[in-house]
């Protein structure tokens, strides 16, 4: 009996197996890399003493949200509010994905460093896949970089800004056809609710619709009028979808098909980009489902992801920031596989700022998010102490001490910053 009233008490937790632990602990160094090393450090300086407590334990849920939008596309809020908003739900990892467009990851960088939030930059690109048959289906395929953003920006910027250019002219050629439907639209009322600067899109148009009483909500706008093939619908100028994910790899990202339960064929999509180079798809939902698309990233080697493709709207029907609670070991799968890439493309960025060091070349190393110790720095005089400063802020310290790193910091050492202006030694000169 004695027994019986004692049953349960004194039970334990089910300790995790090994390889979610391993897991566990290789996400949290790379999140927390600077309480690791400051840890490092100073169990270095104090070898007989205890090592201090990191402020984090391993039991700690390290939440990720791998797609979201704001203002700079179709979402609603402006990147620091969906910053502060991922903070709120308790998101340690955020990589915001406009459509088309990487304008908001400097204000979300700047946000996201107040918070203790870790950015990692996004974009949604926007494709075409082109069936046997010639069909044409449109696909969204996500790319992630690492913090110093990716290697050859100017060819990815230029696929990208050729891509809104197109939808420009597919938001006019909907209003159009809208017009033609006796559906009044003006232009102006489209522009200014997709704001300065961003490239009118669909739901720009939907918005529009429900504001000027056409429709009752944007369910509604999409099922009558918008739809893939509908009497609104108008094509944009979207590239391939192959050589999209071709050139996310070649830029140093990540490559990742976004909810390819919106395709009319999948699989046949993801047999194709695969080819391509595709590292990963979105399965995981904040229903918790994978409605069989776990198993064809099985069957084809992805990694499998997933994000909550929040955009502020509020309602019911969409997910909240941060509501999709990936496996440990997914997001571990993604880490190993993505930091490799990530260091590579950092090493290809200074080593052409290497080649040939100046402002301009500078900026563009640190326009997604300009290190805040550097921000803090007022007498820095030598490239290398910016270089060290970059590195300490983008990589974990096993990462800095690779050869290649030591060889770019060496090779400018002996060039300096006067009155705003690169110096080389005349020996390198």
């Amino acid at each position: 009996m004695a027994g019986g009233k004692n049953k349960g008490r004194g039970k334990t937790r089910k300790k995790p197996p090994p390889e979610q632990l391993l897991a566990s602990n290789y996400i949290h160094e790379w999140v927390f890399r600077e309480d690791w090393e400051s840890t490092q450090r100073t169990m270095d300086a104090n070898e007989f003493l205890p090592p201090p407590q990191l402020k984090r334990s391993m039991g700690d849920r390290v939440a990720f949200e791998f797609h979201c939008h704001s203002k700079c596309s179709d979402g609603y809020l402006s990147p620091s509010a969906v910053v502060g908003r991922a903070h709120r739900n308790g998101v340690k990892v955020l990589a915001l994905t406009d459509h088309d467009t990487m304008a908001g990851i400097p204000e979300a960088m700047e946000a996201a460093h107040k918070l203790g939030v870790l950015i990692m930059p996004g974009v949604e690109i926007s494709s075409l896949y082109t069936t046997g048959s010639g069909t044409e289906e449109l696909v969204h395929i996500l790319a992630y970089y690492g913090s110093c953003g990716p290697a050859k920006y100017e060819e990815l910027n230029e696929l990208l800004t050729a891509i809104r250019d197109g939808r420009l002219l597919r938001a006019k050629n909907m209003l159009l056809k809208l017009n033609n439907l006796k559906v009044s639209i003006k232009w102006e009322h489209i522009v200014k609710i997709a704001g300065d600067g961003v490239a009118p899109g669909r739901l720009h148009v939907a918005r529009a619709m429900v504001q000027a009483g056409h429709v009752d909500n944007l369910k509604q706008a999409f099922s009558k009028y918008l739809y893939d093939g509908g009497p609104a619908y108008a094509k944009g100028s979207e590239p391939s979808a192959e050589a999209v994910v071709k050139l996310i790899g070649n830029t140093g990202g990540v490559a990742v098909l976004a909810h390819p339960w919106a395709l009319k064929n999948p699989a046949a999509v993801i047999r194709s980009l695969k080819a391509a180079g595709l590292h990963a798809m979105e399965v995981y939902r904040c229903d918790g489902k994978v409605d069989g698309y776990g198993e064809l990233a099985d069957l084809h080697g992805l990694i499998k992801l997933g994000g909550s493709d929040f955009h502020g709207r509020g309602g019911n029907d969409e997910s909240e920031i941060g509501s999709v609670n990936l496996p440990v070991i997914s997001i571990y799968k993604f880490l190993k596989l993505a930091r490799p890439i990530w260091c590579n493309a950092t090493k290809s960025i200074l080593q052409s700022f290497a080649e040939d060091p100046c402002c301009s070349k500078l900026e563009k190393i640190t326009m997604f998010g300009k290190p805040y110790k550097l921000k803090l720095c007022k007498s820095i005089n030598c490239v290398e102490e910016v270089i060290d400063l970059c590195l300490s802020s983008w990589l974990t310290k096993e990462e800095r001490m690779e050869a290649e790193f030591e060889a770019i910091k060496l090779k400018l050492s002996q060039t300096v910053i006067s009155k705003g202006e690169f110096q080389l030694p005349i020996s390198i000169q």
